[in-house]
């Protein structure tokens, strides 16, 4: 089968013929379907040597929908034909957190090699995948593959995080989002469904802005060093309530930190590399500042279902097996807007 493999650190992914995987037990083989590309892949891509946690090569893609193709023995509760979506943080299943369902923050995933898919185990994006258990697979429910992939990583981690600050987003409340492209246009849909919160948007350049107002921010703002002035100044000089960040790259975090209100939460998602101090006097009094991971599998059934109400659309770009890599060259140029989803069957 082919699939898209980062194959050497510092060099592009690429397109290769890799063996027909077989499920073992208790595993289940997908048909992939759609996969989504994202920033988190980009940089894996840029760590050195002495930092890479997983062996290469690596087939990339952490985002997976599809449809059971075989099941391993002893694997169980889906049939062959069924349309899924992939659970992505694996953990154990037996730590005290994977027992509360947070497999996200699995206790042993790293001292027993569990990886998730495109992060360390074989991902998605490739003709077939294979699933390490059928506790990471949900059903689809007649979602669009194309538009449900993203909301695996996309969708799920900002739920996550807005359903961690949801006693604050009451009405009067002002949330902001930094990063308006693949999991930031999803936060505003997710911020106007589930909460009565002012949505105002951050990105650097008016093309994204203009798919944060479609989507429904209040307000859009250029992230410049003027933006959190503005935010404070949209408030009425109170601040924002919730600042999630899915930048992470300094600038952004020292803005989010400047336009945090009393009380507030600061999220920083993405990956940029900035980091917050935090003590009497570096932030507004009470506010918690915390860096989340993913989410939980039933956060992503309910993420699926709010989906399903037509309360969430994912603005997708997408692209055949063999342009997967043009999908991360544009990705590390800014130049996607939304997400972009690999179609590996056709």
């Amino acid at each position: 089968m082919k699939a898209l493999q980062y194959r050497t650190v510092g060099t592009p992914p690429e397109v290769v013929t890799v063996p027909d995987p077989e499920p073992g037990p208790g595993q289940v083989l997908l048909r992939v379907t759609a996969a989504g590309v994202c920033h988190s892949d980009i940089a894996v891509m840029s760590w050195p040597a002495d930092q890479l946690p997983f062996p290469l090569p690596l087939t990339l893609g952490h985002e997976g929908v599809g449809t059971v193709a075989a099941l391993g023995s002893g694997a169980e509760g889906f049939a062959v034909g069924d349309p899924v979506a992939v659970y992505g943080p694996w953990g154990c299943g037996a730590c005290f957190m994977c027992a509360q369902g947070k497999e996200n923050y699995c206790l042993r995933a790293a001292e027993l090699g569990i990886r998730p898919p495109g992060l360390g185990a074989p991902g998605a994006i490739a003709e077939y995948m294979i699933v390490d258990s059928t506790r990471h697979l949900v059903p689809l429910g007649g979602l669009d593959p194309v538009r449900a992939v993203p909301l695996t990583d996309a969708g799920l981690t900002p739920y996550h995080a807005i359903k961690h600050s949801l006693p604050k987003l009451v009405p009067g409340s002002t949330a902001v989002v930094i990063g308006t492209g693949g999991l930031g246009h999803v936060a505003i849909q997710l911020l106007r469904a589930m909460t009565a919160a002012r949505v105002v948007a951050l990105d650097v350049t008016e093309e994204k802005l203009a798919l944060a107002r479609t989507v429904g921010a209040h307000d859009a703002v250029l992230s410049d060093a003027a933006a959190a002035a503005t935010v404070r100044e949209v408030t009425g000089g109170r601040g924002a309530e919730v600042v999630l960040d899915f930048v992470g790259a300094q600038p952004t975090v020292t803005a989010a930190g400047a336009m945090a209100a009393v009380e507030g939460d600061i999220t920083i998602v993405g990956l940029g590399g900035g980091a917050l101090p935090v003590g009497f006097g570096a932030v507004p009094y009470e506010v918690s500042v915390t860096s989340p991971y993913w989410g939980t599998r039933a956060e992503l059934i309910e993420v699926l279902d709010l989906a399903r109400t037509g309360a969430v659309d994912v603005h997708v770009e997408t692209y055949g097996l063999d342009e997967a890599p043009e999908a991360y060259e544009r990705l590390h140029a800014g130049r996607i807007n939304g997400r972009a989803v690999i179609l590996p069957n056709g």
